[in-house]
């Protein structure tokens, strides 16, 4: 597996003091890398990673259900193999690949990324996959694409919170072509070196650090190129809530709460949000000119 270290995430931490109970798995070697000619990263992301106990414990998946703590147990027999990604639209080459199809094909790397949850809470997590634009490249968009549409399985069977009707299913996600291609953007098949768990989005999930996690769709089965703007479960559910973008911004509330500050699962105290996430240097010009209160 290729270890990459990012500019703005990157602290590896040699071994970590268990939160809620239960000692961490065991994590990459301690070091702090800063690559020549690139500016140090801020105070805020020189943090210890989250413990793959409240990882794993802790979990937004509505596919099972809306207790957080409840979808571990419940999703604990989820058959994520045989699993197959079909990748289609507006492109040149569309492909089905299954799980194993991906994992040999592309180069998997370890990306270590904050994730801000929509809620005000936030972890560090330590992420294996590879880049979602190496994905999009072997399928050759055509000029027609402009933004990237991305499915749930549908399985009420196997994810007992699809049978309620609260929410249009499947669990439906999109992002505009330039953010699925730009390099941050990941497809997520492990963390903490162990293979992805059913209750954070086995086998597959987009990770896009820069956006509320809701954005960073979980157990993909399709992934098509359109030429619109896809609705997503969150925009049915509650467009004055959640916009298209959900770009992490501390200046936008959401209009329950505030999300000018976080807490970090496993401590008792607030921090300040930062804008995007803390990654505005790689990815605040994807959105010049544009008004960041209207496009939420």
């Amino acid at each position: 597996m290729k270890r990459i270290h990012l500019p703005v995430v990157l602290v590896l931490v040699l071994a970590l003091l268990a939160a809620c109970g239960g000692a961490a798995p065991a994590t990459p070697s301690a070091k702090v890398a800063t690559p020549a000619g690139t500016p140090e990263p801020t105070p805020d992301l020189r943090q210890e990673l989250t413990t793959f106990e409240n990882i794993t414990n802790y979990n937004n998946f509505y596919e099972f259900s809306t207790d957080k703590q409840a979808v571990a147990g419940l999703a604990g027999n989820f058959r994520t193999n045989p699993w197959t990604l079909q990748v289609g639209g507006l492109v040149n080459k569309p492909m089905t690949f299954g799980i194993e199809d991906l994992l040999r094909q592309f180069t998997q790397e370890e990306r270590i990324y904050r994730l801000r949850c929509v809620e005000a809470w936030s972890m560090v997590i330590p992420w294996q996959g590879f880049s979602l634009r190496k994905l999009l490249e072997a399928v050759e968009p055509t000029a027609a694409a402009q933004y990237v549409r991305f499915e749930t399985l549908l399985d009420p069977t196997q994810m007992p919170g699809q049978k309620a009707g609260w929410y249009t299913w499947p669990y439906a996600e999109g992002l505009r072509l330039d953010e699925a291609m730009h390099d941050l953007t990941i497809l997520a098949t492990g963390l903490y070196g162990k293979t992805l768990l059913p209750q954070n989005g086995a086998p597959l999930r987009v990770v896009v650090p820069w956006k509320y996690g809701f954005k960073s769709i979980k157990s993909i089965v399709k992934i098509d190129l359109v030429a619109e703007q896809p609705t997503s479960l969150w925009m049915a559910a509650g467009p004055n809530e959640y916009g298209f973008y959900a770009n992490v911004n501390p200046s936008v509330n959401h209009p329950r709460w505030s999300q000018a500050s976080e807490r970090r699962i496993g401590e008792l105290s607030r921090r300040k949000t930062l804008p995007f996430n803390g990654y505005a240097e790689q990815v605040a010009s994807l959105y010049a000119g544009m008004d960041l209160r209207r496009f939420y």
